[in-house]
């Protein structure tokens, strides 16, 4: 199809957890969670958009809707202006849990409008991690959302740039998912500007192992997650986030705080393990909490015609 009116793509783009335990604002994996958008260009400029599943209640329906601004923000920067759109949202990644709910919108929005102006318009892999990062800060939850697998993500005079790694087989997570939200301003506000020496080492130390750990040696997950720069300094915001992950820790599940949280990520060594894991959850919590066996999503994000057609 020719971009212009009645043009339609689909695009899908999973869940994401950063910072892995020590790896902050740096590592991220993708997870097998996602939301599903429909956006069709329109006449004029109309703006219709529909929500199903996590947010209905919350979810703006105007310009302000963020799968939205980030097609704005991706047509302005090639100097277009966004035309009129029906959007039709499917989410399903949870909202303020800490699992990359509001980066997941920022690159479906922009992969929509890569979608849209296919033909007119090419963006590199490059001008995708750009667009993205400019909206949310940071591509520690981006560049899995655009790329799927395990990513390091960091900044350089150039700009945002990630490394995609393969992750080991062996790796099975499990994310456990509360009932109540966390704020991701209010758990980095949290943080000191200032750490110890010696913790800046241990975590330096802790994610070049992770690394190791993720790609080759699933064995040494426990001792690769050990975090000293940001969990202990959020846990009074969250302390049942705390609880549990000191509780799984102690039991020997490599389990950290999803992004910044509340949920509670723990990186398995198998499915046997992962229901272990469960078990013991659900005698520490005092809330509902919900637990996702999961797998590494490869793909990261996808738009394609919705017709069907690549």
């Amino acid at each position: 199809m020719t971009a212009g009116p009645g043009r339609r793509v689909s695009v899908r783009v999973p869940a994401t957890s950063a910072n892995l335990g020590p790896g902050f604002d740096t590592l991220g994996l993708a997870l097998s969670v996602y939301d599903e958008l429909v956006v069709e260009q329109l006449d004029g400029d109309r703006l219709e958009i529909e929500v199903e599943g996590e947010g209905t209640a919350d979810v703006p329906r105007d310009a302000s809707h963020l799968v939205v601004r980030a097609m704005a923000h991706t047509y302005a920067s090639v100097g277009r202006t966004l035309p009129g759109l029906r959007l039709i949202a499917h989410n399903v990644i949870p909202h303020g849990r800490g699992m990359g709910s509001s980066g997941a919108a920022v690159v479906a929005g922009i992969l929509a409008a890569k979608g849209l102006l296919e033909g007119e318009v090419a963006f590199s892999d490059v001008d995708l991690l750009r667009l993205a990062t400019e909206l949310e800060g940071h591509p520690d939850n981006v560049a899995p959302g655009l790329f799927g697998g395990l990513t390091i993500a960091w900044m350089d005079a150039e700009g945002p740039q990630h490394k995609q790694l393969i992750v080991h087989r062996g790796v099975s997570p499990l994310v456990f998912v509360p009932s109540f939200t966390m704020s991701t301003a209010v758990a980095r506000s949290l943080q000191p500007l200032q750490v110890p020496r010696e913790d800046a080492v241990f975590n330096v130390s802790r994610s070049a192992l992770l690394i190791a750990a993720m790609t080759q040696s699933p064995e040494l997950l426990m001792a690769a997650t050990e975090d000293k720069l940001h969990q202990n300094y959020r846990a009074q915001a969250m302390p049942e986030t705390d609880r549990l992950v000191r509780a799984l820790r102690a039991a020997g599940y490599a389990a950290v705080v999803s992004g910044a949280g509340p949920s509670v990520l723990v990186l398995a060594d198998g499915p046997g393990q992962r229901l272990a894991a469960a078990d013991l959850m659900a005698s520490v919590v005092d809330t509902p909490w919900q637990a996702l066996m999961l797998a590494v999503d490869v793909k990261g994000g996808t738009v394609k015609n919705a017709e069907g057609s690549a």
